[in-house]
């Protein structure tokens, strides 16, 4: 059927009142949330009715179920409301980056040691935009980037498949897993050890449920190691808790070397030199391709993300020259979906 414009079959309006009765479950609890009356929401979904010419509800039941009709209808409701929230971003945006927000993501090591340093910089250059950190696992980070809930995110652990498909995943920087003893620890007197001599040691480890205990166990299984055979006399579940541990002589540990700057620097802990491993994980900075992306997040993306990748990484190669997101995205290296 040709429309003019006059003729649109929906408001805005109706479409919010909508979304809102199919995730609140009933019409009364969509008002509430609506801050309107119910008969003014039943009204409103009686004249979409009319105007679309299909029922949308079932109206037999206690809970407001949809039709087909009315689920079809709620999928491009989602995508229209969706588009409008970007359309208001890009028009805020237009003219400056004042009072600009940007969400970035990070998992725990990442959030902890990277991302402050990343922030801080940011903010150096732009004072007025909101930036806000959100730390969580790398699976709930990646949903979050999925979700348009975090506008970019730095990440070490894996992503679930499902996800790898929707998102944008580009190599970012490798980091380094160092093996760190207590200073009076017998083994520390030595130039280096070999793998062999790791199972003769105590380690203090995170818990098994983490991402990055997960990383570190499949690293070292790569590397010819043995992992069930490994002594773990303690689980934490922060890195600073393991380092105290070992500080305190009570084991070894793998820490990323981002981690134990500090400690290293001052004699605190002592880092040992492997012969035969070497323990490097892949960080990886994940966008949502279609999503519309901020000024402020470009501008993250331009000039703070190139400082601190590693050399290889295509956001440090196209930092040379002054340049639009675009050329990053062509830029892109598809991450392998079968991870061995």
């Amino acid at each position: 059927m040709g429309l003019g414009m006059a003729d649109l079959p929906f408001t805005l309006d109706q479409l919010r009142i909508l979304r809102a009765i199919a995730s609140e479950g009933s019409f009364k609890k969509a008002a509430d949330s609506l801050y309107v009356t119910q008969p003014a929401v039943s009204l409103q979904i009686q004249n979409l009715e009319k105007q679309l010419d299909v029922s949308l509800f079932d109206r037999g039941g206690r809970k407001a179920q949809l039709t087909e009709a009315g689920h079809l209808l709620l999928s491009y409701s989602e995508r229209i409301l969706s588009q409008c929230q970007e359309a208001c971003r890009a028009l805020d945006d237009l003219h400056n980056l004042k009072g600009g927000s940007l969400v970035v993501g990070a998992s725990q090591t990442t959030g902890t040691y990277l991302m402050p340093r990343m922030i801080g910089l940011f903010r150096q250059k732009y004072p007025d935009v909101s930036v806000q950190l959100q730390v969580h696992s790398t699976r709930r980070t990646g949903w979050s980037v999925a979700n348009g809930q975090i506008d970019l995110a730095i990440i070490g652990g894996e992503l679930p498949p499902e996800l790898i498909e929707q998102l944008q995943v580009v190599p970012y920087a490798s980091e380094e897993l160092a093996l760190v003893l207590p200073v009076k620890h017998p083994m520390a007197r030595l130039q280096e050890l070999q793998k062999e001599d790791l199972y003769r040691l105590s380690f203090i480890c995170l818990d098994a449920q983490s991402t990055t205990r997960k990383v570190v166990d499949q690293l070292l299984a790569r590397g010819g190691l043995d992992v069930q055979r490994l002594r773990i006399e303690m689980e934490l579940n922060s890195l600073e808790a393991i380092k105290n541990a070992v500080q305190s002589g009570l084991g070894a540990a793998f820490l990323p070397v981002v981690s134990i700057e500090r400690e290293l620097a001052s004699g605190n802990l002592h880092r040992v030199v492997l012969a035969d491993l070497s323990v490097k994980r892949q960080l990886r900075l994940i966008t949502h391709p279609a999503r519309y992306c901020s000024r402020a997040a470009g501008a993250f993306r331009r000039e703070i993300l190139p400082v601190f990748a590693s050399p290889d990484s295509p956001l440090r190669r196209s930092s040379n020259v002054p340049n639009t997101p675009s050329d990053i995205e062509s830029e892109v290296i598809e991450e392998p979906v079968a991870q061995n």
